[in-house]
């Protein structure tokens, strides 16, 4: 059994001996996911050979999996930045990737030999269903306040490669987020100015079916943004 390491806000690492482990691991989770859920969470961790790391802020992804390789363990990371339950739900995410990767690797006999199994699609039926398998036992108001709740189980109806896919879920998440200047790019006006957290700067323009055109002012190109992006207006 391997407990998790977890990182510090810088994204670095630190390794909890055992007999430290309800010492630092339990207050150190507590910080990023509900009170509620970190029992369930630390006993998931405690059976499998991952390591945890609290990433810095990206704009590219909110969590990440990477599986065992050679000498290095199975690895998570989730941004810092996210509120308690987009915390929670990201996690979950990333620890059913590590589900059905170990079932992958497992051998099941055939024709007398073992053989490995199926190579899973990131996010097909095996990872929806594990993902579903695993948060079931959190979908409660012991966990997420009533309003995300509701939403979230329409979302698990057919989860999808990431939660922002469902904009009522990302609304009622964001009443949670700490304070800060994003606003959703849908509210801004046409042709308003703004700027991603990392400072690129974009000119919105016209809805696309579901997506906004926005003009990058600093190479002139065009991207494609989410209604529910979050910027900051200039």
């Amino acid at each position: 059994m391997q407990l998790p390491f977890l990182g510090t806000k810088s994204g670095s690492f630190i390794s909890i001996p055992a007999y430290l482990a309800d010492r630092f691991s339990i207050p150190a989770l507590h910080n990023f996911i509900p009170e509620n859920s970190l029992g369930y969470v630390l006993d998931w961790f405690q059976s499998n050979s991952v390591t945890l790391r609290i990433s810095k802020a990206r704009t590219s992804k909110f969590g990440d999996y990477r599986a065992e390789v050679k000498n290095f363990s199975a690895r998570i990371s989730v941004n810092q930045n996210l509120n308690k339950f987009d915390f929670l739900i990201t996690l979950i995410h990333e620890m059913a990737h590590h589900d059905v990767w170990t079932e992958f690797r497992k051998t099941t006999l055939s024709f007398g030999f073992h053989r490995k199994k199926r190579r899973p699609l990131p996010h097909g039926k095996e990872w929806k269903d594990g993902y579903k398998k695993l948060m079931l036992p959190l979908m409660n108001e012991n966990v997420f306040p009533k309003e995300v709740l509701e939403h979230l189980k329409l979302y698990f109806e057919n989860p999808r490669s990431t939660s922002k896919s469902n904009e009522h879920l990302v609304v009622a998440l964001k009443a949670y987020d700490a304070p800060d200047n994003t606003v959703f790019i849908e509210t801004l006006a046409i042709d308003s100015v703004f700027k991603l957290p990392g400072g690129k700067l974009f000119r919105k323009q016209e809805k696309l079916r579901k997506r906004y055109r926005c003009l990058s002012l600093d190479n002139g190109r065009n991207y494609l943004f989410s209604p529910k992006a979050r910027v900051v207006p200039i």
